[in-house]
């Protein structure tokens, strides 16, 4: 089969498009016939490589995609050869106390996929029953690639951590990016007001077409300094935050008394400075997230059936191009995902 794989880390150049064994599945797997896959901010840190995180070599790249079963393993009941599916990309053994208490996230064995084993960046996949969700009728495979692992992240980030509820203010950071698309509108979807921030004035009116109320740009306006204008000098009481070092100091000054940042990342650098002083005076709280429980994908994908959210897919492009996919998200040429076809 084909798939794509690292054999060293560097830049988009070390991306091969190359022929590996195909896999075979074992008593509860699935193996899936892969027909679309995203690319994820997950995948250019994999492929750069991650301090303190080694990456076994050759490795498959992708966290999340979209296909057809192609065959199962035994004991594998619910799925038939061809069932189009949605492959999760959180793996746990679905044995330990958190798995079975709905925190599968937060399990000692957790791992993505694309990152602690391989990917979706294949002709075909093996992945435990678990991680193949049927897809309803309504979403497309191009769709359904394009949403999992950012669904979840800002799922996890406003719902499990953040406690977002009806009327509560919210910034979302890059709207543009694949999580702060899926967050404005796990935002709206909660009751809240929505504030986002892009980069650039061709992105302003796509932020407000998925519900944003106020849009940002970021390069021509102090998103701190609007955000306490349109809230009367309050601020706002969730923001997300996965730009880290550039914008962590203007995150803080957005937030209200009793507000919570919520973070998934740090895209310009992990290292911020923080005074503890303004936190515990102000009961503020600073949140670490990376994915949401298996949970939330079932309902994105029922919130997508009734056209609630949607994928927002910048451009699709042939598997080939992987290398052209990975520096079109590095330049931050995009809104939303890029989706690979196979």
């Amino acid at each position: 089969m084909k798939a794509v794989r690292i054999h060293a880390h560097g830049g988009p150049e070390v991306l091969r498009y190359e022929d590996a064994p195909a896999p075979e599945p074992g008593a509860g797997e699935v193996l899936v016939r892969m027909r679309a896959v995203s690319v994820n901010h997950l995948d250019l840190w994999v492929r750069k490589g991650m301090p303190g995180h080694p990456v076994p070599f050759p490795r498959i790249l992708g966290c999340d995609g979209a296909g057809e079963v192609a065959g199962l393993g035994e004991g594998v009941a619910g799925l038939a050869i061809g069932t189009r599916v949605l492959v999760a990309p959180g793996v746990s053994s679905g044995t330990s106390r958190e798995d079975l208490s709905g925190a599968d996230h937060l399990a000692p064995d957790y791992q993505i996929l694309g990152e602690d084993r391989d990917g979706v960046d294949a002709e075909f996949v093996v992945v435990p029953r678990a991680n193949a969700i049927a897809l309803p009728a309504g979403v497309s495979l191009i769709d359904a690639a394009a949403m999992p692992l950012v669904f979840c992240t800002a799922w996890g980030l406003l719902v499990e951590k953040g406690g977002l509820r009806a009327g509560q203010d919210v910034l979302v950071l890059g709207a543009g990016s694949g999580v702060g698309s899926a967050a404005v509108q796990i935002a709206k979807l909660f009751g809240a007001r929505v504030f986002a921030t892009v980069g650039g004035a061709a992105k302003v009116a796509k932020a407000s077409a998925l519900g944003a109320d106020l849009v940002i740009d970021h390069e021509a306006q102090d998103f701190a300094a609007e955000v306490k204008r349109a809230t009367g000098g309050r601020g706002v009481d969730i923001v997300v935050e996965h730009v880290g070092q550039a914008t962590f100091a203007r995150s803080l000054k957005s937030l209200a008394k009793g507000g919570r940042i919520v973070t998934c990342g740090a895209t310009t650098g992990p290292k911020i400075e923080l005074n503890l002083l303004h936190l515990f005076i102000k009961h503020q709280a600073i949140l670490g997230s990376t994915m949401g429980p298996k949970s939330c994908l079932f309902q994105a994908l029922r919130w997508m059936e009734q056209g609630r959210f949607r994928a927002v897919v910048d451009r699709v492009l042939p598997m080939n191009d992987v290398a052209e996919a990975h520096r079109v998200v590095e330049r931050r040429e995009h809104f939303g995902k890029v989706v690979l076809e196979l």
